[in-house]
């Protein structure tokens, strides 16, 4: 029988090489110990130090055309969670390995994306029953309540699922790799002093299981089901891609997983907020500090402008901001309400002299400049401007728009102006002059804000500004005193904006190293979105690698079916399709499977090799393939995974370790921002390899004469 399909691995598919290679330089990013690496610049020797996937893809210069799609993929996921870019370049790197492997062994393209595709959706709904229900009064348990430990209280990089053998010297390496900003933070008041934050003492408490939670697993499951099915792949595009809605070919039987198991599963749910945080922070426990403390002055201050009102509060992360200040001691870090921004040094003497004192303020929406047009203005097409490049003109021109701005805002008594664009430079020497503060670049979000609390109305151009856009009671003070010296060298000082009634929070992120700035900015918004998705979608995964556990077991155990009871298990799958297609899927699937499998193996692997549990990922592999045939032999993988986690969180360690840790806290994951990433990383790597193929196979793959291909689906 002649085969419609040409065995395509003798030809090399450099995407998936691309793809691998890249995927490659992350990998030390990957759990909550990371290796920071520097990047050097060839043409100016000049270096910058990074420790997240999103910057490490800014820094190298990905030219190729798969470069530019995973770099793209890699950013979709960052601006829509800010979270999950290093478990998506890593799985896209594993899932590259494992395309290439089948083509290697022969396997039809179509095979490889159809069956990893379905492989990837039957993990989704299994996993489900790792989801943890996040109560809804969790803030109403926060007041009089305990808050956010210190680093000094947990373990960083202990995994609760993946045990810790001993006499590998983890404990030790976790306590020299403790955050140093553990020093205390402060809070400040609208008055601007500083107020001591609570301290910061937590005690593990244990977790009873919901019982009567309306919520099991099986129900879980179930309830994913349907958003699962109707989702459709972005390579439908492809004609090599087919997909049907049918799945039942990976569903296994009824009950397989479940009822051989004696005892039910132990049910979670999180009521605490702290536990949350803790869970959540992966290693990040100063920056979630900083979120702690920023979620509970937003609680405050809605609780001050609700009064008696019984709104429930919702954390909105759009009210929170950062100010980065290099070269400042870390004890400068911590958060404050209100506004804070730099401003030039030379200001200095102008804000001594507006503070204390409540000032009027205008809000403009666009650039601040002479030559600045709203979105949309045409210019009228019968005006021609004569000599326009001649710079006295021009100078002139901006001159004369300068001093009319200028006696605007002295006619309205305004000694503050927030732009949202670009300012003029001139008009801010002018302004600064006359004691009037210009601050341009300003946040959107800082711009409402300012205009519910002060009654501002911001205009396009300061022309249009009157009596009832201009808004009061603001104050402008100097954040805090900066020694001498170090203000010398920096050349800039950070100030407060404030005014009563405001809903906004600022977190101050300060180094002594400018290289760890940035580094520090990121892992704050990493935690931030992490809390922000947990709380919006009302549940978490059990984390510390037990999702990616259970996917993998899930995965053996359908490559191990489709070998015992071959083409049943996918039965009415691809049933429109030839028979040299059916067959195929008797023989390939369980490769096909397992090769998938690999990718979460190699993911564990990395994942405890990085957090120094093994001297090697071959090591580490044998203690995941341990617990992987514990899981088999159990008859339920899930029920494993959460006895697992039921021992860890009561105290049941294993007796060579019970004499080095403390209680485990345990850890979470985010459920949308994972599977994303999990679907990116895979859609990426189908589209690549069927791109790939295109190029190699051109068109002499479907030039068969029609009286032969009667019967044969072309790929």
């Amino acid at each position: 029988m002649v085969m419609a399909c040409r065995v395509i691995n003798k030809r090399r598919h450099v995407g998936l090489q691309q793809l691998s290679s890249f995927a490659e330089t992350g990998r030390t990013f990957l759990g909550p110990v990371k290796s920071s690496k520097f990047i050097i610049d060839e043409e100016c020797r000049e270096s910058v130090l990074i420790s997240s996937t999103v910057r490490l893809l800014e820094s190298l210069d990905l030219t190729s055309a798969v470069g530019q799609l995973l770099r793209e993929a890699v950013q979709a996921q960052s601006n829509t969670y800010r979270t999950g870019t290093s478990t998506l370049l890593f799985l896209v790197g594993a899932w590259s390995s494992a395309a290439e492997e089948c083509l290697h062994l022969g396997v039809p393209m179509s095979l490889i994306v159809s069956v990893m595709s379905e492989g990837l959706n039957s993990c989704i709904e299994e996993v489900v029953s790792l989801q943890v229900p996040i109560q809804y009064n969790v803030f109403d348990r926060m007041v009089n309540t305990k808050t956010f430990s210190g680093p000094e209280t947990f373990s960083v990089g202990v995994y609760p699922f993946l045990q810790i053998p001993s006499g590998t010297g983890l404990i030790q390496k976790e306590r020299d790799l403790r955050d140093v900003a553990s020093q205390s933070l402060a809070i400040y008041s609208l008055s601007g002093r500083p107020v001591k934050s609570p301290q910061l003492v937590r005690s593990q408490d244990k977790v009873e299981a919901d019982e009567n939670t309306s919520q099991t697993p099986q129900t879980l499951k179930n309830s994913l089901l349907a958003d699962t099915r109707c989702r459709t792949s972005v390579l439908t595009h492809s004609r090599h891609f087919s997909r049907t809605g049918n799945n039942q070919w990976i569903s296994k039987p009824d009950g397989v997983l479940e009822q051989l198991s004696a005892a039910t599963p132990k049910t979670y749910r999180c009521d605490d907020l702290v536990e949350l945080e803790v869970g959540l922070s992966h290693g990040g426990l100063s920056s979630m500090k900083l979120v702690d403390e920023a979620v509970r002055l937003q609680y405050q201050n809605a609780g001050m402008q609700q009064g008696s009102c019984t709104v429930p509060f919702l954390f909105d992360i759009s009210r929170i901001f950062t100010c980065c200040l290099p070269g400042f001691p870390e004890t400068f870090s911590c958060v404050c309400p209100g506004y804070i921004t730099v401003v030039s040094i030379s200001s200095t003497a102008l804000i001594k002299e507006l503070q204390n004192q409540p000032i009027r303020v205008v809000l403009v929406e666009g650039d601040l400049t002479e030559n600045y047009r709203h979105l949309g203005f045409n210019k009228s097409a019968s005006i021609k401007t004569v000599s326009e490049s001649l710079k006295v003109q021009r100078d002139g021109s901006e001159e004369l728009w300068t001093d009319h701005v200028l006696q605007v805002l002295i006619k309205f008594n305004v000694n503050l102006v927030l732009a949202q664009g670009n300012v003029s430079e001139r008009l801010i020497e002018k302004c600064t002059d006359s004691k009037r503060l210009v601050i341009g670049s300003v946040n959107g979000h800082v711009m409402q804000a300012f205009a519910e609390a002060s009654g501002a109305v911001q205009v396009t151009y300061i022309t249009q500004v009157n009596e009832n856009c201009v808004g009061g009671g603001v104050c402008v003070t100097i954040w805090r005193s900066i020694p001498s010296d170090a203000a010398d060298e920096i050349n800039r000082m950070a100030i407060m904006l404030r005014t009563e009634g405001i809903n906004l929070v600022t977190v101050v992120l300060t180094s002594p190293v400018t290289a760890q700035v940035q580094t520090k900015e990121d892992t704050f918004w990493t935690c931030a979105y992490r809390l922000y998705h947990a709380l919006k979608e009302q549940k978490v995964f059990l984390g510390g690698g037990a999702v990616e556990f259970l996917c993998l077991s899930h995965l053996q155990i359908l490559a191990e079916q489709s070998v015992n009871k071959g083409n049943q298990g996918c039965s009415g799958w691809l049933h429109n399709t030839s028979s040299w297609l059916a067959s195929s899927v008797t023989q390939y699937r369980p490769t096909v499977l397992k090769l998938l499998a690999n990718g979460w193996r190699r993911y564990l692997s990395t994942l405890l090799y990085n957090t120094a549990s093994y001297s090697s990922e071959f090591e580490a592999g044998t203690f995941i393939q341990h617990h992987l045939q514990n899981a088999t032999d159990s008859g339920s993988p899930s029920s494993y995974v959460l006895n697992e986690y039921s021992k860890l969180n009561s105290g049941i360690l294993n007796s060579d370790i019970s004499d080095k840790l403390e209680q485990i806290p345990r850890v979470y994951d985010i459920v949308t921002p994972k599977i994303e990433a999990w679907r990116r990383a895979l859609d990426l790597v189908l589209l690549v390899l069927q791109t790939d193929s295109e190029i190699i196979t051109g068109l002499e793959q479907t030039q068969i004469n029609s009286q032969e291909s009667e019967g044969f689906l072309f790929l």
